[in-house]
């Protein structure tokens, strides 16, 4: 018990006699002492006594489209890990293929009586989808809050990062180093966040380059959220003399790595690429990734705060709150070669 008492106080940086107190439940401990005590409790993997375990305030739903792409096991890590801090159980629900819909999931989750459900790059994000699904949860009285994708047809608090701005960032960076035939791949127009990465890709290429809209155009090239999809469309934009490629995901820029080094190219001698999330273990690829960091933590932070706060009967502001991104330079990006730059 006296190791434990030492481990937690360490943690904790308080004294074992404090750490005591507060297991025997004693008075005389400030409230803020007392939650970094408990706090220390949690991250050591120790069980807390039975008087000190939270009640349940409750279920909140947590609904993703995938697990495959780490960007969303990273996002429902801060998510679940925030809920469960004030007292909530998350219930992670993921479509799969051919498995369960959205509009399944959120039955599911309604019958179980969620408090409220947080959607992660859901057919919000769609444009073609039906709106309609969102008021009718509404209107059933269950507070949501959406990430990634905008909608001006949906009265609830949106969490997004600033995708144009990302793409100014991007495109900022390759011209630096000399490129001037970048392409852009990423998925399906329908999509919101694709639809504003078009718009900052186009916008930067005209202000960094001078490039007008319709030559822009062609050096943009849609495909899917995956491996193989990046290889696809580095392909088709390596075929048209691109010198770097920035991918609208992680994945999709492993896949355009592949690309080039299918086309005999070296990245980044030959050809740069950028990815975009910075997903966990993203750095640790080879090369490692230039990306665009998505400021997960402070987006599913801000998700959870929002939700809750509708869920306590202050409702968040039915907008849209929009997070910088950030790029991270690597390895994966280098000055453009000779023979473009003359």
């Amino acid at each position: 018990m006296t190791a434990r008492l030492a481990d937690i106080a360490v943690q904790a940086g308080v004294s074992e006699a404090t750490v005591s107190r507060v297991l025997n439940g004693k008075p005389g401990v400030a409230t803020t002492t007392r939650e970094s005590v408990l706090a220390a409790l949690d991250l050591l993997g120790y069980e807390r006594p039975v008087r000190l375990q939270k009640r349940s305030e409750g279920l909140v739903g947590l609904i993703t489209p995938e697990l495959e792409n780490p960007i969303f096991p990273a996002f429902a890590q801060v998510i679940c890990q925030a809920l469960t801090r004030q007292g909530y159980t998350p219930v992670l629900a993921t479509q799969t293929p051919g498995g369960s819909t959205e509009d399944e999931l959120t039955g599911m989750l309604v019958e179980r009586g969620v408090a409220g459900i947080i959607f992660i790059s859901g057919l919000h994000a769609d444009t073609s989808a039906d709106m309609e699904r969102y008021e009718r949860l509404r209107g059933g009285g269950v507070p949501f809050v959406l990430i990634n994708g905008f909608s001006p047809k949906v009265r609830a608090p949106f969490v997004s990062p600033d995708d144009r701005a990302a793409m100014r960032l991007a495109v900022t960076h390759l011209v630096s180093l000399g490129h001037r035939r970048i392409g852009l791949a990423l998925g399906p127009e329908r999509f919101v966040p694709v639809q504003r990465k078009i718009e900052g890709f186009l916008r930067a290429m005209e202000e960094e380059l001078g490039m007008v809209t319709a030559d822009a155009r062609r050096l943009i090239e849609h495909s899917l959220y995956t491996l193989e999809g990046g290889q696809a469309a580095a392909l088709a934009l390596l075929a048209r003399d691109c010198t770097a490629v920035v991918c609208a995901s992680d994945m999709m820029a492993l896949g355009a790595i592949r690309a080039a080094r299918q086309h005999g190219l070296s990245v980044p001698e030959h050809c740069s690429v950028i990815g975009y999330d910075d997903s966990p273990l993203i750095a640790f690829t080879d090369p490692p990734l230039t990306t665009i960091r998505q400021p997960v933590f402070a987006m599913g932070q801000a998700a959870v705060r929002a939700l809750l706060e509708e869920v306590g009967g202050t409702p968040a502001p039915h907008s849209e709150f929009v997070f910088m991104p950030e790029l991270v330079v690597r390895g994966s990006t280098a000055t453009a070669p000779v023979i473009q730059q003359a």
